[in-house]
């Protein structure tokens, strides 16, 4: 019942943007904090942004200033924007999500940096 679907994902040149979209589904969707995670092959999973019910955010150092999570209640959908994109952000993006009872993954998007 409970699916988070990402979208938006491609291939862009350094220095380029991309914005990222994960329509969610099956749980009051206002009621929770959204995240963003990214994993590159060999390495571990990394929490990307947080957004929370209330929209304080939280961003991973390396993107700072780069990427912008928002989200749009209305169209049960979470954002990540990228901005000046470097190669090492090449990775696949995935929506999360932590329910009191479940935790939720999207299928991910793949994002290449390359020129």
């Amino acid at each position: 019942q409970v699916q988070l679907v990402e979208s938006g994902g491609g291939l862009v040149q350094p220095g380029g943007s991309l914005r990222l979209s994960c329509a969610a589904s099956g749980f009051t969707f206002s009621s929770y904090a959204m995240n963003w995670y990214r994993q590159a092959p060999g390495k571990e999973r990394e929490l990307v942004a947080t957004i929370t019910n209330d929209g304080s955010t939280n961003y991973l150092d390396s993107v700072k200033g780069r990427f912008t999570i928002s989200r749009n209640n209305a169209k049960n959908t979470v954002y990540l924007q990228m901005n000046s994109l470097k190669p090492e952000d090449t990775a696949v993006y995935y929506c999360n999500v932590h329910l009191w009872y479940q935790q939720a993954w999207g299928q991910g998007t793949q994002v290449t940096i390359s020129s």
